[in-house]
């Protein structure tokens, strides 16, 4: 009983912290699960590349989809990214995203749900494992449907999908920032500009959204907006991904490759990439 999927990272357009409607975009990186389930009852993780890293949240998704589809199966699974943790890149929801997919596809049940619900099954599991303040369902959503969706986290609730084809630079700088830890009583209090990015996504603004969020999320997290700054005038949007620290920029390949060579004076890594409209799915 074996299965494997893959799921995108994704960046941010509104992180949901302030308010609870969040909104985000997939992009052409990804996390692969593989999922061997046995009779053993006991579920194990591991995680490529990290064997001190934190299991919790790819296990518990497994157990979750056996509680509904399956018959107690125990078993181990495996993820293997492109994408660096605690980045902002949204790293755990594409986890969660690809485990589920692979632990339904090892049981043969992939058909007997939809692609939301199968969301909604990680993001509860993210839940139970403490890596998600808000349930991360706007990052989760975009990583399992594919292109831009916004979304309101208090009630797991889809608001909108979008297909959008940009191009997209990604600066991650060295440290790492987890989700679980931030401010959040902090970044409550840009919920006015939160307000604002909101009606400029659900109005397919997203790029203007963007970069309203980047502003309103570094002042209240404590992020440089110099990267904010550089990017204004040259590309379609800019944003801290979510609680940091990557910075993400979308709009035409010239201009971000321009952008690049200035980002590429800090420290860290910069890689061009383009959005991903197909979402998560079995291998």
């Amino acid at each position: 009983m074996d299965g494997r999927a893959v799921a995108p990272a994704a960046g941010t357009v509104l992180n949901a912290l302030a308010t609870g409607t969040g909104s985000a975009f997939a992009i052409d990186a990804y996390t692969e699960a593989t999922v061997e389930l046995d009779a053993g009852g006991e579920v194990t993780g591991e995680i490529t590349g990290a064997p001190d890293a934190d299991t919790h949240l790819i296990e518990r998704c497994v157990e979750s989809v056996v509680e509904r589809f399956g018959d107690g199966q125990g078993g181990h699974v495996r993820t293997e990214s492109e994408v660096p943790m605690a980045s902002g890149l949204k790293s755990s929801s594409a986890a969660a995203n690809a485990t589920v997919l692979a632990t339904l596809d090892a049981l043969g049940t992939a058909d007997e749900i939809s692609r939301e619900d199968a969301c909604r099954i990680g993001v509860d599991a993210a839940r139970d494992a403490g890596v998600t303040i808000t349930g991360a369902f706007d990052d989760a959503s975009a990583s399992m449907l594919g292109g831009v969706t916004v979304t309101d986290n208090t009630e797991d609730e889809l608001l909108a999908r979008d297909e959008v084809d940009w191009d997209v630079l990604v600066w991650t700088p060295p440290e790492r920032s987890f989700s679980a830890d931030a401010d959040v009583e902090r970044c409550k209090r840009v919920a006015p500009m939160a307000d604002l990015v909101a009606e400029l996504a659900l109005d397919g603004a997203y790029g203007r959204a963007m970069t309203v969020n980047g502003l309103a999320y570094c002042a209240a997290l404590g992020f440089p907006t110099d990267p904010l700054i550089e990017a204004m005038d040259r590309v379609a949007g800019v944003s801290l991904s979510g609680t940091g620290p990557s910075f993400t920029a979308v709009g035409d390949r010239a201009d971000l490759e321009a952008l690049q060579d200035d980002w590429n004076d800090r420290e860290g890594n910069t890689w061009l990439t383009t959005t991903q409209t197909d979402g998560a799915r079995t291998t």
